[in-house]
């Protein structure tokens, strides 16, 4: 049975946190390096200097703190039981659908504290009740609140978990999903592994690559310019995967023991992966520092990058020869991610797509930065499933 849960960070916690920004010690920079090094000098001193003096985690975990949240044993592959958190935020209406919403790396519930309310309570912001859901938003194995996993798991391992807190743990037999970074790709190995009840699916990233065998279409040209494209912009993005998914433990000193440099490590993400040519990351900092804080305070930062190591292992990223996702799938996908969206085409390969829709704005963590236009596509994909 699923236990209460409030977030309280003890006092001793934020006092050593204190300390620890008292004594920072800065590297060096590269004149006129801006972003191209990596976390800006400039900003990362001026949020050093708030996260200090200007943040308030008590505000933070209110905020947190104002939906129901709890703790359930879920098993992990080898069969023993591992903590899952989540919020569970019961909808309006007379029928509310059950929807999975799940945050990706270097995101946490943080993702989402602004969208909670008004996908389950729609005639809050000038909708309809019968639109709501059962929001049932949980912190990944090894992420924030939930429980450390001692054993490597992967996406695909905690699709199984996810779909186990669903229909066993809360007893739904039937929901829907939503997902983005990695809270995409289990969604979509969800809707491949464990489709039993699993009525839809809704993402905002490409959760797989499709199949180009010898039985599969050729190529269009459109799709070869992407091909070349997502090259070129991967190389600049995606060193920090190679150290996450083969050598973590040794990163994770460094993040674990100091605060600024968890900061640099996830606060350069907010930038390139939403605004790379903006001066600085489009959220504001309180935004960006609680994220940052349920990491500093569960010490979740090692743990939560093992599943690029289980992502690896697992050799589930991509369909098999003839393999398609049979569950409906909705993508909404934004402008500026981790890479250019992809052609139409492309998308189509991976079965059943039967809603597309092209963001004019966003990046990585939509949720976060336009939650309106994401909250209604969610509502517009998942009506046609109630």
């Amino acid at each position: 049975m699923p236990n209460p849960f409030t977030v309280d960070v003890p006092d001793a916690v934020l006092a050593d946190l204190n300390g620890r920004l008292d004594n920072i010690r800065w590297p060096d920079e590269p004149d006129e390096a801006n972003w191209a090094f990596g976390a800006n000098l400039s900003y990362m001193k001026r949020l050093a200097t708030h996260w200090r003096d200007g943040f308030d985690w008590r505000a933070a975990e209110d905020k947190i703190n104002r939906f129901p949240q709890f703790i359930a044993p879920v098993p992990m592959p080898n069969g023993d039981p591992l903590d899952v958190h989540f919020i569970h935020e019961r909808g309006s209406g007379d029928n509310p659908l059950p929807l999975l919403l799940m945050h990706g790396w270097p995101g946490s519930i943080a993702e989402f504290l602004d969208v909670v309310e008004p996908l389950a309570h729609p005639e809050r912001f000038g909708g309809d009740a019968d639109d709501s859901f059962d929001v049932i938003a949980p912190s990944l194995p090894g992420f924030g609140f939930s429980g450390i996993p001692p054993i490597t798991i992967g996406p695909q391992a905690v699709g199984g978990m996810m779909a186990h807190l669903m229909r066993e743990a809360l007893g739904y037999e039937r929901y829907v999903a939503q997902g983005g970074d990695w809270g995409g790709i289990i969604a979509a190995r969800m809707a491949l592994d464990h489709p039993e009840g699993l009525t839809a699916i809704h993402v905002n990233i490409l959760p797989l690559r499709p199949s180009t065998g010898p039985d599969d279409p050729p190529l269009t040209e459109d799709e070869k310019a992407w091909f070349g494209s997502v090259k070129k912009h991967l190389r600049q993005e995606t060193a920090y995967q190679e150290i996450q998914a083969t050598k973590p433990q040794t990163l994770s000193y460094g993040l674990t023991d100091s605060p600024i440099g968890l900061a640099g490590w996830i606060a350069e993400k907010f930038h390139g992966w939403t605004d790379p040519a903006a001066a600085e990351p489009l959220f504001p900092m309180d935004a960006i520092l609680t994220n940052i804080m349920i990491y500093w305070v569960t010490g979740t930062i090692n743990s939560s990058t093992r599943i690029y190591r289980g992502y690896r292992e697992e050799r589930c990223g991509g369909l098999a020869p003839g393999q398609k996702v049979e569950v409906p799938m909705g993508l909404c996908l934004p402008p500026n991610d981790l890479f250019p969206p992809p052609p139409t085409s492309w998308v189509q390969r991976l079965g059943n797509v039967t809603h597309e829709t092209r963001l004019e704005q966003g990046g990585h963590f939509t949720a976060m930065e336009i939650g309106l236009p994401f909250v209604d596509d969610i509502r517009a994909f998942f009506c046609s499933y109630r």
